[in-house]
């Protein structure tokens, strides 16, 4: 791993907000990169930019130093101004060699996300990856090492529990929505557009139901969520006036003062008695409390999550050790692949020599003396002659496996 290295700029030493000003837009990512090849004497390299970092993973025998990261950034060409390049160039993580793999890997395995476990990140670096290979930017070697990160990664995600509890409030609350008893095809109020609803929403899509009414105080948002869930929309002024009834109320919007007061909830039960499910993601809350005291219903709401949040986090970076013992495994494993790789590649010729060696000693060499055998001799010399030929690739190949192997 003598040449790996990685240039990063991540949301542990960036802001968000400056760091979107790497990230390299699809139709110009061949451009740039190619120039970077030629420009810096890089052999192989592929891009990750995601919403909290941008990588660069590529192999060189230069120096990574202030200046090396001062012409990668210029050759880059990104257009910065002069106080983002300082940025930029004095917040810039990088790794070299051994360190630079172990990088890889942890990204991968997402302990090195802002939320730690979330898979999306594997993703990620695989769709990065491939995009670079089909553009011809990766060979043999990233070939290996993206090889060995999925392994890694998998491994990581099967056989320790990093991943397993949700820690986002709305994967939390559907998860909670789901564990109670509704009935066939609810009847559901989506009361607020915002992102928190339309992932919560999105969920509910995704799992068959279908029976939405959206409510929002601006119209437009509120349509453009129904379009996506195949729902009805309704200005928020029109929720005390609503009488189809519902099974289960989501709510969250930037209210300061309750949405559903208790006069409110009883018109949108229209005479209904049973036990409903409301979703209360908003802060503060939007569900009045006279109206989680005094009527029946599962109340789902974000304090209670955020407990099951921090705890799920905690399990989370309890893991680490597992996660981290499984990288350095395949570190060591990959050490001995990459060596064996080394011998498969510096013996590819050792056949196209042999059977050179061979045409040379028949039809030249020893041509005369052969050329005065009978069938049946000559049959059983190029018997022998294929035998020798075959005997001689392969013991090179098994000795020098053996050798790799004590070695190790």
């Amino acid at each position: 791993m003598e040449y790996l290295k990685i240039i990063a700029f991540t949301h542990k030493q960036i802001d968000l907000k400056a760091l979107g000003k790497l990230v390299i837009c699809e139709h110009t990512l061949d451009d740039r990169l190619r120039n970077i090849q030629s420009g810096l004497n890089i052999k192989e390299i592929f891009y990750v930019g995601t919403c909290n970092r941008v990588e660069f993973v590529f192999t060189s025998s230069e120096e990574i130093d202030k200046a090396f990261i001062n012409r990668f950034l210029y050759v880059l060409d990104m257009g910065l101004p002069e106080e983002y390049m300082e940025q930029f160039i004095s917040n810039v993580s990088v790794y070299e060699k051994v360190d630079a793999f172990n990088h890889l890997l942890r990204t991968s395995c997402s302990l090195e996300s802002l939320v730690v476990g979330e898979k999306e990140i594997l993703a990620q670096i695989r769709k990065a990856y491939e995009a670079c290979r089909v553009a011809g930017f990766t060979g043999d070697y990233m070939r290996m090492v993206m090889n060995r990160v999925v392994k890694t990664a998998k491994e990581v995600y099967t056989h320790t529990n990093i991943s397993k509890n949700p820690v986002s409030i709305v994967s939390l609350a559907y998860r909670k929505l789901r564990e109670l008893t509704m009935c066939a095809n609810p009847r559901l109020l989506i009361i607020g557009a915002g992102e928190t609803n339309k992932n919560i929403a999105q969920y509910l899509k995704k799992h068959k139901y279908s029976n939405f009414s959206i409510f929002n105080r601006t119209i437009e948002k509120a349509e453009a969520l129904a379009k996506e869930l195949n729902g009805i929309a309704h200005p928020l002024s029109a929720l005390a006036d609503y009488e189809k009834g519902f099974d289960v109320i989501i709510t969250c919007t930037g209210a300061t003062e309750p949405i559903i007061t208790k006069e409110i909830y009883t018109k949108l039960l229209n005479g209904d008695t049973g036990k409903k499910i409301v979703v209360d993601l908003a802060v503060p809350n939007d569900i009045a409390p006279e109206v989680v005291k005094n009527f029946p219903l599962h109340y789902i709401e974000v304090e209670s999550l955020k407990e099951t949040a921090r705890k799920n986090i905690q399990e989370r970076y309890d893991e680490l050790v597992n996660a981290e013992h499984i990288i350095d495994e395949n570190i060591k494993e990959f050490e001995s692949v990459l060596r064996q790789r080394k011998i498969e590649i510096a013996m590819s010729d050792v056949p196209k020599k042999i059977k050179e060696i061979k045409h040379t000693a028949i039809n030249g060499v020893f041509a005369d003396e052969i050329n005065t055998l009978d069938d049946n001799s000559r049959a059983v010399l190029e018997r022998v002659m294929d035998y020798m030929e075959k005997k001689c690739i392969t013991i090179p190949m098994v000795m020098a496996k053996e050798i790799l192997v004590k070695n190790s």
